[in-house]
């Protein structure tokens, strides 16, 4: 894994964080828990989907962190 991806859509408030290619989903599966996990064609999880991101906040603080 080169690098991980993460979108904030502000519009459709959705978060959405990438381990692979986007180009490679294949499936989505939803866990019922506002969480959307995104799937290639191999079953393996290369995304998810997080809905109703914010509860109408405009500016977020974001804290990335590595280990």
């Amino acid at each position: 894994m080169e690098k991980i991806r993460v979108i904030i859509n502000r519009e459709s408030n959705t978060l959405d964080v990438w381990f692979d290619d986007p180009e490679k989903e294949f499936i989505s599966e939803e866990t019922g828990e506002e969480i959307i996990l995104k799937k290639d064609k191999n079953n393996r999880v290369i995304g998810f989907e997080k809905l109703n991101l914010l509860p109408g906040e405009e500016n977020v603080p974001i804290e990335v962190l590595t280990t």
